[in-house]
C-alpha cells in the first residue's frame, strides 16, 4: 500500500503486516480504519537515551538504577510457551556480552524473533541474579522505519492490549502520518486559531505521534482538549437556542394571589433561597418559550417544597403536571408527601406504579387524559412512555443522574405530538453537581442553587468507626431509641451474601434477637411488594416502628422527622454520593441526630470515600470531592448521563479551558446560530458528527 493511496476510512488491515487475524485485534482496540488509527494517541512518552552496550548496562544496575536504553543486538536464541499463557522468551549478544528478554501475552513475537536475526531491542534493564533482563522491550529488526531518529525523539507508549503491543501500533503509525495529514480537515478557521493562539491541527497530530519535545506534545494536547469541550459548549448552546426558537410552552402566570395561594399549603416559610429559586421558576413559566433548569441543593435542603411550588402554580394556571422519579418507591415518597401538603385541596393527585391493576391503570391514565387528574407522580417508563396528558404545563424530573439530555428531548418530543406544546422542564438532583460537570452534561440548563437548610433542622454529628466499635455503637443507639429516637439499620444486601456482607432480612432478625431485642424492627428492600414496602414506610413514619433495616431503597426522598439516628453497615460498599445521601435520611427535626459509619476499606479508594463523609456535610463540597476520587466518567456514567466520551480532554484539569470554550461557543452563536457561514462548513460538520445525536441538535444549515 502506497502512502498516497491512504484515506481516513482505510480498512486497518490494508497497513503492511496486518492481515485478517491481526486485523480483529486491532478492531477489538477500536483501531477499524487509519483515521481511528491517526486519532489513537500516547497514553505517555518514554525518552530514548540512545544506544549502550550490555556492559554498560550490567554496571548501571549494579549501581542500583533500572535504566531505560537500546542495545544493538543478535539473536542468539528463541523460545516460545504458547500455553497456558503465551509466553516469548529469547536471549541477545553483542560484543560486551549477554541479556535475557522475555514477552508475555505476545504471540505475534513468534513471526519476529529468529536466531541470527538482528537489530535494537528496547527497554528497562534490570539484574535477575548475574543476567541482565528486560520484559516486554520493543524489538526492531534491522532495517525496520523511524518516525524520527533514535537520539532525537520521545518514544510514544500507546494504550495496548494483550493482543497487540504499544511498539506494533507504532509502527502502523509510520504510514498514518505520512499518508494522512495532509488530508487532516481542520474544522477551526485560521482567524480563530490565530486568535486564539492554537497549532492547526495535522500539525497536532504528529506533535502527538512524534514530538520533538514535550512543549510541543503539550501544545498539541492544548489544542485537541480545547477542540474537543469547545465542540460539547457548542452544541449545548446551539441546542438552547433551537429550544427557544422552536415549539413554545404555555404561559403560567403567577399572581400575588397564587403566589399566596400556594405558600398558604406549606408548614413552614421558605428560606430565602427557596423564595429566590421559586421566583426564577415563575420567571421561566410566565413565558412561552419552554423552561430548561436544574434545581440542585443539599440533601435536607427543601428543593421537593420549590418544585411542589411550580407545579401547584401549573395547576392554577388550568395546566397539569408530573414529578418523574428513577424508583417506585421515590415516586411512592412523592406521591405521599404531595398528598400531605395538599390535604383538603381539589388539586387531584394520580401515582402510577407498576403494582397497579390493570383496570386502575387504565382508569388513571383515562383521568390523567382528561385533566381530571392535574398532577401525576411514577416512574419514568410507567409515566412518560404509558401516560397521554391533556395539557401538561411542567414536567419536574427527580434525581438527575439517571436521567440525560435525550431523554429530556424524547419527553418533550412526545409530549408536543400529543398537546402541540412542549411542557416547561425542572430538573432536581438528589445530590449537587461538581461546577466542571454543571458545564458540561447539564450545559443545555439554567441552574438554581439552594445551600442552607430550613430553620429548625440539627447538623448530623458524624462518626466512621471500624467493626471492632461494632458493639458500642449498637449499645448506645439502643440507649437513644430507649429515650424516643427512631433508627436507620442500612445494609448493602437484601439477602445473605457469599462474601459476608449483612442482609436486610438476616441484621432484622439478629437484631430483634440481640440488642434491639423488645424493640419494634420492621425491614424494607426493593424485593418487597409495594403493600408491604409502603405498611413498613407508613408504619416507620407514624412512629409504630422503633427501628428501620432497609437497603439503599431508602437513599432518596424518605423523610420522617422523629427518625434521628442512622448505621451503615459495610459503608466502604457504598459510594461518596450514596453515603451523604443515606446520612441525609436523618437530621429532619429538631433532635441533635447521629449517622455512624461502619467499615473495613480494603481499597485506596473506599478509604478516601470514608475520609471525605466523616471530614464534611457539605453536599457541594461531598460534590467535588467525589469527582476527584472517581472521575467524570464513572461518576456520571457517559451513557446514561450524554457525558462526551472525550479522547484528550480532562475535566478534572481543563476546567480553564471549559470555561474559555463556553465563552467563546456563546458568542459564536450569537453571531452564527446555525454556523451556517461557509467559513464554518466543517466545524458544522463536525459538530452534528460528534453530538447532533445526542443532543438532538436539528441540522438546518
Amino acid at each position: 500500500m502506497k502512502n498516497t493511496e491512504l484515506r481516513p476510512s482505510t480498512p486497518i488491515e490494508a497497513f503492511p503486516g496486518v492481515g485478517p487475524q491481526v486485523g480483529r485485534s486491532f478492531r477489538h482496540l477500536g483501531l477499524a480504519t487509519a483515521g481511528d488509527l491517526l486519532r489513537h494517541f500516547p497514553m505517555r512518552y518514554e525518552h530514548d537515551r540512545g544506544e549502550r552496550t550490555v556492559a554498560d548496562l550490567i554496571e548501571l544496575c549494579e549501581r542500583g538504577e533500572s535504566p531505560i536504553a537500546a542495545l544493538r543486538v543478535e539473536v542468539a536464541s528463541v523460545r516460545h510457551t504458547p500455553r497456558p499463557k503465551p509466553r516469548s522468551e529469547a536471549t541477545f549478544e553483542d560484543d560486551t556480552g549477554t541479556v535475557r528478554a522475555v514477552w508475555f501475552h505476545a504471540p505475534w513475537m513468534r513471526q519476529k524473533l529468529h536466531p541470527g536475526a538482528k537489530g535494537v531491542i528496547q527497554g528497562q534493564a534490570k539484574l535477575r541474579g548475574k543476567y541482565l533482563e528486560l520484559t516486554n522491550p520493543r524489538w526492531e529488526p534491522e532495517g525496520a522505519v523511524e518516525i524520527a531518529p533514535r537520539s532525537e525523539r520521545l518514544r510514544p507508549i500507546y494504550p495496548a492490549s494483550e493482543e497487540i503491543g504499544s511498539a506494533q501500533i507504532e509502527r502502523a503509525m509510520v504510514p498514518a502520518l505520512a499518508g494522512l495529514l495532509a488530508q487532516v480537515e481542520d474544522p477551526l478557521p485560521a482567524e480563530y486559531r490565530a486568535s486564539r493562539a492554537l497549532p492547526p491541527l495535522s500539525e497536532c497530530y504528529r506533535r502527538m505521534h512524534a514530538p520533538q519535545d514535550m512543549d510541543e506534545q503539550r501544545e498539541a494536547r492544548r489544542r485537541l482538549a480545547f477542540e474537543e469541550l469547545l465542540l460539547l459548549q457548542l452544541g449545548v448552546m446551539m441546542k438552547k437556542r433551537q429550544m427557544r426558537e422552536g415549539a413554545k410552552a404555555a404561559s403560567v402566570p403567577v399572581t400575588a394571589a397564587v403566589d399566596a395561594r400556594i405558600r398558604s399549603r406549606f408548614p413552614f416559610v421558605f428560606t430565602s433561597e427557596q423564595d429566590r429559586a421559586c421566583a426564577e421558576i415563575a420567571g421561566d413559566i410566565a413565558g412561552v418559550i419552554p423552561m430548561n433548569r436544574l434545581l440542585q441543593g443539599d440533601v435536607g435542603s427543601g428543593k421537593t417544597a420549590v418544585a411542589l411550588y411550580g407545579m401547584l402554580a401549573a395547576v392554577a394556571a388550568g395546566g397539569q403536571a408530573a414529578i418523574v422519579a428513577p424508583t417506585e418507591l421515590l415516586a411512592e415518597q412523592h406521591g405521599a408527601s404531595i398528598g400531605r401538603f395538599l390535604a383538603g385541596s381539589d388539586v387531584r393527585v394520580e401515582l402510577l406504579t407498576g403494582s397497579l391493576g390493570a383496570a386502575a391503570r387504565r382508569a388513571a391514565l383515562e383521568r390523567i387524559a382528561t385533566g381530571e387528574s392535574q398532577i401525576a407522580v411514577g416512574t419514568h417508563a410507567l409515566l412518560l412512555e404509558g401516560a397521554v396528558f391533556r395539557n401538561l404545563s411542567l414536567a419536574v424530573i427527580d434525581e438527575q443522574h439517571r436521567f440525560g439530555v435525550e431523554q429530556r428531548a424524547a419527553m418533550r418530543a412526545k409530549v408536543a405530538r400529543e398537546t402541540g406544546e412542549v411542557p416547561h422542564i425542572l430538573v432536581m438532583t438528589a445530590t449537587p453537581i461538581p461546577r466542571t460537570l454543571s458545564l458540561t452534561v447539564f450545559g443545555d440548563l439554567d441552574v438554581s442553587v439552594i445551600r442552607t437548610r430550613p430553620a429548625g433542622r440539627q447538623p448530623v454529628t458524624t462518626r466512621v468507626v471500624g467493626r471492632d466499635k461494632e458493639t458500642e455503637v449498637y449499645t448506645y443507639l439502643r440507649s437513644r431509641i430507649d429515650g424516643g429516637e427512631q433508627c436507620y439499620v442500612v445494609v448493602p444486601a437484601v439477602e445473605e451474601s457469599a462474601i459476608g456482607l449483612k442482609d436486610a432480612e438476616g441484621t432484622a432478625r439478629a437484631l430483634s434477637a440481640g440488642v434491639f431485642a423488645g424493640l419494634r424492627v420492621g425491614v424494607v428492600h426493593g424485593q418487597l411488594a409495594r403493600d408491604d414496602r409502603e405498611r413498613t414506610m407508613d408504619a416507620f413514619r407514624r412512629g409504630e416502628l422503633d427501628v428501620l433495616v432497609a437497603t439503599v431503597v431508602i437513599e432518596v426522598g424518605v423523610d420522617v422527622a422523629n427518625a434521628s439516628l442512622m448505621v451503615v453497615e459495610h459503608a466502604d460498599r457504598f459510594g461518596l454520593a450514596q453515603l451523604h445521601q443515606l446520612r441525609g435520611r436523618v437530621g429532619r427535626g429538631e433532635r441533635k441526630s447521629l449517622c455512624v459509619f461502619i467499615g473495613e476499606p480494603m481499597t485506596d479508594d473506599a478509604r478516601k470515600r470514608l475520609d471525605a463523609i466523616g471530614s464534611t456535610d457539605d453536599g457541594f463540597e461531598i460534590a467535588e470531592l467525589d469527582l476527584a476520587i472517581r472521575g467524570p466518567g464513572e461518576l456520571f456514567g457517559s451513557r446514561q448521563s450524554g457525558l462526551p466520551p472525550f479522547k484528550v480532554a480532562d475535566l478534572m484539569h481543563d476546567m480553564e479551558l471549559l470555561r474559555l470554550a463556553r465563552r467563546d461557543a456563546k458568542d459564536w452563536i450569537e453571531r452564527d446560530g446555525d454556523l451556517s457561514a461557509p467559513e464554518h462548513r466543517l466545524l458544522r460538520r463536525k459538530l452534528m458528527h460528534s453530538y447532533g445525536g445526542a443532543l438532538g441538535l436539528a441540522d438546518v444549515a
